[in-house]
Formats: C-alpha cells, structure tokens, sequence
C-alpha cells in the first residue's frame, strides 16, 4: 500500500479536508441536478463513488488534488475544490463546486483561494488554469475575483470551454490560512 497524505486546509469558516465516505450521498445528488452539467454531470450513483475513489487516487500518483470543503459553524460538507490534472488536461486546473444550500455565501472564493495558495506554496502547483464552461457565468465570476483572467478558448474531455490563468503567488508571503497533516 502506498502511504501519503491529504493535508488539512482551515480558513476562517472553513475546512479543506480528505473526502469522506459520508460525504457520497451529497454528492449523488448533486449530480443528479442541472447544475452539475457545468462540471462534467449529470453521474450515476455508481459515477459519483468512482470519482470520490478517484479523488484519493490523484493525491496518491500526483501528490496533490481536490478536497471536501466543510463549513465550520455547521460541520456540513459544501463542496469541493483542489487541483486536477487528469488525462486530457492541459495542465493542473484549479477546480471548484459548491453546493446548492452554500451558494451565495463567499464559500467558494474561501475554499478556492485557500486551495490555490496551499497548492502554490506546499505542492509546487503555482498559476494554474481554470475551465469554464462558457454558459457558466457564477464560476467565470468566480475567477475574476480569484484574479484569473481569460486566456484563450479550449476544450476540456470534448467540450469546449473558456481556459482562465490565476496569477502566480508569491510563495514567500505568508499564508493566510492554517494547516495541519492528517485524513
């Protein structure tokens, strides 16, 4: 068995942690929505287990991916967010997804930016991409305010989409957010 280790990410409202099993039937819905066709759904329940299994196997080949996001006053899982380099990107994507009952409450600029700079400063992943669906007007929003701007139109797993560049961080800068080892 290989060991590694998926770090623990705290903002201010926020945990960026390892997934969890008990985090699928959240999941499972959510790609049972219209929503989830802007980020590669709708899935199967049997879908959705694989990439929550695939999200532990990118951490363990690549060193880095996504993590659950939880909201500390209510200990509820809201998301996800991270790094993502799968066959057919063109380089790491900084990737995002909130969802539904946590819209509209700056969790997934918290989440986000935590991921980027946790990535930048310890996983040496520094101004990545972002795809963006073209009719996904709250996430191509959401990259403006992380900073990113737009680079050039692409195409990620067939479809086309709007590729966006977040700056590089100052890895020298101190991090705003805290961490700690541990699944």
């Amino acid at each position: 068995m290989t060991s590694y280790i998926i770090p623990t990410v705290e903002t201010e409202r926020l945990i960026l942690r390892a997934p969890h099993l008990d985090d699928l039937p959240a999941m499972t819905a959510f790609f049972e929505t219209e929503r989830s066709h802007l980020v590669g759904g709708p899935k199967t329940a049997m879908e959705c287990w694989r990439s929550l299994m695939g999200r532990f196997g990118h951490w363990a080949t690549l060193g880095y991916g996504g993590w659950h996001i939880v909201e500390k006053a209510s200990g509820t899982f809201a998301g996800w967010t991270g790094i993502i380099n799968a066959p057919g990107w063109d380089e790491p994507e900084l990737g995002w997804t909130i969802l539904d009952a946590f819209e509209g409450k700056g969790i997934a600029f918290e989440a986000a930016d935590a991921a980027r700079a946790y990535s930048a400063r310890k996983l040496g992943v520094n101004s990545p991409i972002s795809y963006v669906a073209h009719n996904n007007t709250r996430s191509r929003a959401l990259a403006e305010r992380l900073g990113a701007t737009y680079e050039r139109d692409g195409e990620v797993m067939g479809t086309p989409c709007q590729i966006w560049r977040h700056p590089r961080i100052d890895v020298k800068t101190p991090a705003l957010t805290t961490e700690r080892t541990g699944q």
